[in-house]
C-alpha cells in the first residue's frame, strides 16, 4: 500500500505541525490519519457514514476551529473554496488535499495566484499543498443556502444544487394520487420527493432520511409541514420505529468518485426491511443501473411504470420475508 500524500508531507519534513489540535474538514472513512496521533484530532464531516466509521474508530467529532486544519477538498468548487475560506480565517496553518479528479489542481492554482509558490506534494492521482493562515480568501466564504428558481432552497456541495434532478422529476410525475399514510423518503436530499409526497391525501407521517447534512438543513428550510421528521442517517442501515406503508427514493449510485451500483441495491434492500407486508416502494433509478434482480428478489412484485431514454421509475410492492 502507498504512503498517503498527509503522510508522505509530514514524515519527509515538508510540514511541520504546530502545538495543538487538528481538525479535519470532509475527510472520507479511508481517509489515512495514520500520521497524526489520534487523541489531536477532530473530525469535522457532514456525511453520517463517515461520521460513525470516525467515531467508532475513537476519533473526536466536532467543528471547532483548531490551529492547523486540513481540508480534504470535495467535488464541489464553491464548496471546497467555502472550506478554505474558513480555515484560512481560523487557522495557523492550512492544508490542503484532494484528488485532480474533485480539481484540486485547479484550488491549487486559485491558491497560488493569491499567496504565490506554495509547499506542495503531487502523488497517487491527487496533491497536497499548505500555506499560513490568511484573511486573502474572504470573498470566498460560504453564503449559506439560496433559494433557486425553482422556488426551493439548495447549497453548494449538495446533490442536484441548481436544479430539480430529472429523475426525481419523473418519479413525481407518476406518483399515484393518493399514498399510503406512513411514508419515508430515503437518501431525500434537499426534500423535492418530500414535497410532493405531502401534497398527496391521506399522508399522515413523513420520514426524510438524509446522510448529508448539508442537504438535511436545506430540507428543513423546504419542507415546511409539521406531518415531516428530519433525520440525520444512513438510509441503507436505517431502522423505523415503526414500518411504513410507502418508501419514495432517488438512491445516490456513487462512493466517493466511483460508481457504485452496490449503493442502490443497498437503499432497495432498505427499503423493503422498512416496510410493511403490502408495503409499496417507488424509486427512479438510472436506466444502465443493474437493480431489477435485487428488486425482484426483496419484493413480489415490480413493474416499470414510467422513465425516459436515461431513467427507470418502479413501482414494487409486498417485500417478500
Amino acid at each position: 500500500m502507498s504512503t498517503s500524500r498527509l503522510t508522505t508531507a509530514l514524515t519527509d519534513g515538508l510540514i511541520v505541525l504546530p502545538e495543538g489540535p487538528v481538525r479535519i474538514m470532509r475527510p472520507s472513512a479511508d481517509y489515512d490519519l495514520s500520521a497524526l496521533p489520534r487523541s489531536m484530532v477532530q473530525i469535522d464531516t457532514g456525511f453520517k457514514p463517515d461520521a460513525t466509521a470516525f467515531a467508532a474508530s475513537g476519533y473526536t467529532l466536532g467543528a471547532a476551529p483548531a490551529p492547523v486544519t486540513i481540508v480534504v477538498a470535495p467535488r464541489s468548487k464553491t464548496l471546497a473554496r467555502a472550506m478554505i475560506a474558513e480555515a484560512a480565517a481560523t487557522a495557523s496553518l492550512v492544508i490542503v488535499d484532494g484528488h485532480k479528479t474533485d480539481g484540486i489542481d485547479s484550488l491549487y492554482k486559485d491558491c497560488r495566484a493569491r499567496l504565490g509558490d506554495l509547499p506542495c506534494i503531487s502523488k497517487g492521482h491527487g496533491r497536497l499543498f499548505c500555506f499560513a493562515g490568511t484573511q486573502a480568501f474572504a470573498d470566498w466564504t460560504g453564503s449559506g443556502p439560496v433559494q433557486g428558481d425553482h422556488g426551493f432552497w439548495t447549497t453548494a456541495g449538495v446533490f442536484s444544487d441548481g436544479a430539480v434532478d430529472r429523475g426525481s422529476a419523473l418519479l413525481v410525475s407518476v406518483l399515484p394520487d393518493k399514498l399510503p399514510s406512513r411514508m419515508a423518503d430515503l437518501g431525500a436530499g434537499w426534500g423535492y420527493l418530500s414535497t410532493a409526497v405531502l401534497s398527496r391525501p391521506g399522508v399522515e407521517t413523513l420520514d426524510l432520511v438524509e446522510a448529508e447534512s448539508l442537504s438535511l438543513d436545506c430540507a428543513r428550510m423546504n419542507v415546511v409541514d409539521n406531518r415531516a421528521s428530519f433525520h440525520w442517517a444512513d438510509a441503507t442501515t436505517w431502522a423505523a420505529a415503526r414500518p411504513y406503508g410507502g418508501i419514495v427514493m432517488n438512491p445516490p449510485f456513487h462512493t466517493g468518485r466511483a460508481g457504485d451500483p452496490a449503493l442502490g441495491q443497498a437503499f432497495i434492500a432498505a427499503a423493503a426491511r422498512n416496510l410493511t407486508p403490502t408495503g409499496q416502494l417507488w424509486m427512479v433509478a438510472n436506466r444502465h443501473l443493474p437493480y431489477e434482480a435485487i428488486l425482484r428478489q426483496k419484493f413480489r412484485t415490480v413493474e416499470e411504470i414510467g422513465g425516459d431514454g436515461g431513467f427507470k421509475v418502479y413501482h414494487a410492492s409486498r417485500p417478500a420475508r
